[in-house]
């Protein structure tokens, strides 16, 4: 994960949290530096845990998408409660393994 320093979340809408780069678009599916977004650590093990790059590539390729998505909303829901220098475990979700 790169770095992208202290800030807000693009995801949960965290502020002061410790940031990384995430890609929209997995590289491996032809994403670019343009398009990425900066997302707190939490937020960016928790869309790796769920989704494969491929699905993430096909539908879930905006902030917009991953906050509507019902497995996100569940998460978000419960982060944005949380305190901005928690780093929770975070877990393959059984959704991925289908």
């Amino acid at each position: 994960m790169t770095k992208a320093g202290r800030g807000r979340c693009e995801l949960c809408l965290r502020d002061d949290v410790e940031r990384t780069i995430h890609h929209l678009t997995p590289r491996e599916f032809g994403g670019g530096p343009e398009d990425t977004s900066k997302l707190c650590i939490p937020c960016h093990k928790q869309i790796h845990a769920l989704y494969p790059n491929s699905e993430l590539a096909i539908r879930l390729n905006t902030i917009e998408k991953l906050q509507d998505d019902p497995e996100m909303k569940k998460y978000l829901n419960w982060i944005k409660k949380q305190p901005a220098g928690k780093l929770p475990r975070i877990r393959k979700s059984s959704y991925r393994r289908r």
